[in-house]
């Protein structure tokens, strides 16, 4: 039985692994490294609280030296954009420019993504909800972030009453309102936990 435990969880991680080397360019795309890329994914998907150098640091698994050079890179390239924080000069937000999103069009990850969408719904979510597990086992293993989405987070709130304000849910942590397309998004202070302030919303898609 422990040989099987054992086997099945290789063959998990092998599988991962194989996925993962599935979406690698071959060479350069785009003029881009793999780097590069991880960047580019990194920024479009994270919330405003974690488009920093080192939130993608912490996500990308390296230093953050590696990672401004990265990000230093893209500027220059044309694709990334140092936003100045309001209240800290220390601090700046990282914004993808209009290259960038263009270019993102062209991702050779999409052809991971469209193997996704072509699961079944039901399968879609369970296989997103264990890989999810796996990934924040590795992370406390490591003493890292988990990352993860407003929506599946446990510092999220929403507000019953106003439903039709784009702003009615608010992260419990950093006591800062989301907009509705922002609880979709990867955040560095992620929490695993139950989603009950979405119940009042799950039966209909959220576009505002």
């Amino acid at each position: 039985m422990a040989q099987q435990r054992e086997s099945g969880g290789r063959a998990a991680a092998d599988l991962v692994l194989r996925l993962s080397r599935a979406a690698l360019p071959e060479g350069f795309v785009e003029a881009l490294t793999l780097a590069q890329w991880t960047a580019l994914r990194y920024f479009s998907r994270a919330n405003r609280f974690s488009r920093t150098v080192s939130a993608f640091a912490e996500f990308h698994a390296t230093t953050r030296g590696t990672a401004s050079q990265t990000v230093k890179g893209l500027i220059k390239q044309g694709y990334l954009a140092r936003i100045p924080s309001d209240t800290d000069g220390r601090s700046a937000r990282v914004d993808l420019t209009a290259n960038a999103k263009a270019i993102l069009a062209r991702d050779p990850f999409e052809v991971v993504v469209n193997a996704a969408e072509a699961l079944p719904r039901r399968l879609r979510g369970q296989l997103v909800k264990l890989l999810e597990r796996m990934l924040g086992h590795v992370a406390r293993q490591r003493g890292r972030p988990s990352f993860g989405i407003c929506a599946s987070c446990t510092h999220l709130r929403s507000h019953e009453r106003y439903r039709s304000d784009p702003c009615r849910y608010q992260c419990g942590l950093l006591n800062e309102p989301l907009a509705a397309k922002e609880i979709e998004q990867i955040c560095i202070s992620f929490e695993p936990g139950n989603t009950s302030a979405l119940q009042p919303f799950s039966a209909r898609k959220l576009t505002q």
